[in-house]
């Protein structure tokens, strides 16, 4: 379970690659400092040096919008914003025709969608389709959950019959596994990705590493279950 974010970050790509199915939080409180509306890109050489993409939104609710709430400011101008960084940063890429590709996508659904919750899921179900993963998505707005964080996490992983929870270094500073393991639901936290490790890439969008290491790679790397390797890639550090 994951909120939709703009071009995931590889651990969250990770954990939903590894996941038969992906229920998006899209009911939940938007969080401004979050990636539910931008992305971190970088030079291919150099990760370190980093900016943000940023696609502005309007909360019609101020602080208290949920992300199915939000609409983009400017669709037309976002459009062209991603467009332009993305071939700036990219385009000189071997594998930039399958990041192209995956960009071309959530450009699509610019033209049809301001909802900004639309466009990052299209862009996270981009990368996830370029590795051709077989899971379903559901979204939790059309699913009963009682209130309370993990209980409620627990409640949308019965809900669509999961017995396994996957759960990213984010969530397990907090996460209760008492209301999963009262329904009989496993709670697994199967590892980032080797190379999101080094430095400057933990925050780095999974378009960087689409455009870095490939299709094929990626998917190897990020097919790893509860495996902690070494990183195959130790020149992605870039400059110190």
């Amino acid at each position: 379970m994951h909120q939709p974010n703009f071009f995931p970050r590889s651990s969250t790509l990770a954990k939903l690659f590894r996941a038969d199915i992906w229920v998006v939080l899209d009911d939940v409180q938007f969080n401004a400092r979050d990636y539910q509306h931008r992305a971190r890109l970088a030079p291919l050489s150099a990760p370190d040096a980093q900016e943000w993409l940023t696609l502005p939104v309007h909360r019609p609710h101020g602080r208290a919008s949920r992300i199915d709430e939000l609409r983009l400011v400017d669709p037309d101008r976002s459009m062209k914003h991603l467009d332009q960084l993305v071939r700036h940063r990219y385009r000189r890429s071997a594998h930039w025709a399958g990041t192209n590709a995956c960009v071309a996508k959530v450009l699509a659904a610019l033209e049809v969608s301001d909802r900004i919750a639309d466009v990052a899921e299209t862009s996270t179900l981009a990368l996830l389709s370029a590795l051709g993963w077989p899971g379903t998505v559901v979204r939790s707005s059309t699913l009963d959950a009682r209130c309370g964080r993990s209980v409620r996490l627990a409640d949308l992983t019965k809900a669509v019959r999961a017995d396994t929870y996957l759960c990213g270094p984010g969530g397990s500073k907090y996460l209760d596994e008492t209301p999963f393991a009262d329904a009989g639901i496993t709670v697994s936290y199967p590892p980032p990705p080797a190379w999101s490790r080094e430095p400057g890439t933990r925050s780095l969008s999974a378009l960087w590493a689409m455009a870095v290491f490939g299709p094929a790679t990626l998917r190897e790397e990020l097919a790893v279950h509860d495996v902690v390797r070494p990183s195959p890639f130790p020149a992605i550090a870039g400059p110190s």
